[in-house]
């Protein structure tokens, strides 16, 4: 079994490779060629939870399982609020193979994911990026979304205006090519994007429906466990909505849930898995005016096929397996 570290899994797995990586794996998913059981989310005291994704893929026979912790306090400290690992195995024998550091696979391959359903739904004139978040997945959202649309300016809204002013200005640093700007709100965020992408570790809606602008195209990613909510549910009622995957959405998406509970929109209303738009099966954005909206909960056929990547990239550079 190979180890694989999260610079070498950065190494070997580039943006623009994972967007088109992700894109694929996911009509793979949309046309039945995966199985995923649904995420088993474990509290193990306070906020602090274990998630737990196996799957496999029928391509190739590639399955494995992503083993994550998530500790929504870990940024304060530095740290990913996603850390764990995803093992994959060998088809033939079960053996373990690659171990491979799943913060950066979730960080790249959840921002992949945003940008392949931006390059599906957004308009596209769309020049102006608003992130929702501060943290790891903000700073891959930026780059990811940058690669698919002519981005010129980016505006940040965080937790306090003091937490937006210093990731802005680390932003900055990192893509000069690009204007930030520190948002004074949320709702100011919203108003004054083409593109928006909400990042955050909340726990309650923070994005009612009616801040978000006709035209805008709108990736949610927060909130992955069906107790945690990031953006209204009316807001998926007034969108052309797409999921990552149907099961999870109806399942863990308190958002769709809610809504749907309370009569706001019907299942029909969500328009399909996004890998059904990826394989032209069902039509997307039809104007300009139109909002749309991609809920992602992440599903780990995403994970898979990332790390199986990875793993067959560092063994090409000549990676050694280890003895358990």
């Amino acid at each position: 079994m190979i180890v694989i570290s999260a610079e070498h899994v950065q190494q070997h797995l580039p943006m623009a490779q994972a967007i088109d990586l992700v894109t694929a794996t996911m009509i793979d998913v949309a046309e039945g060629r995966a199985i995923l059981p649904l995420r088993n989310v474990i509290e193990i005291g306070g906020d602090n939870r274990i998630g737990i994704m196996p799957g496999a893929l029928s391509a190739g026979g590639l399955y494995g399982v992503k083993i994550l912790s998530l500790f929504p306090g870990n940024p304060a400290k530095g740290l990913s609020s996603h850390i764990g690992a995803v093992v994959l195995f060998d088809p033939e024998t079960g053996a373990p193979t690659a171990m491979v550091n799943a913060d950066m696979i979730t960080a790249i391959r959840t921002s992949a994911a945003s940008a392949a359903a931006t390059r599906a739904l957004a308009r596209a004139d769309a020049t102006r990026l608003s992130v929702i978040g501060t943290s790891e997945q903000a700073e891959f959202h930026i780059e990811a979304i940058a690669q698919v649309r002519p981005i010129a300016e980016v505006h940040i809204a965080g937790r306090s205006h003091a937490k937006a002013e210093g990731f802005a200005a680390r932003m900055a640093e990192r893509f000069p090519a690009l204007t930030f700007h520190a948002a004074p709100s949320i709702q100011e965020a919203a108003l004054r994007a083409d593109i928006l992408c909400t990042v955050t570790s909340a726990t309650e809606s923070i994005l009612p429906a009616d801040w978000v602008q006709p035209g805008t195209h709108v990736n949610a990613v927060g909130a992955s466990v069906p107790f945690w909510q990031e953006i209204d549910s009316a807001l998926i009622a007034r969108a052309v909505t797409f999921v990552d995957y149907m099961p999870s959405a109806l399942a863990q998406a308190k958002d769709v849930i809610d809504g749907l509970a309370k009569g706001l929109f019907d299942q029909a209303h969500l328009r399909g898995e996004i890998g059904t738009l990826f394989a032209g099966q069902v039509v997307g954005r039809s104007s300009d005016g139109e909002i749309t909206l991609y809920r992602s909960l992440g599903v780990a056929a995403q994970d898979l096929a990332c790390a199986d990547h990875v793993q067959k990239a560092a063994r090409a550079a000549g990676a050694q397996d280890q003895q358990l």
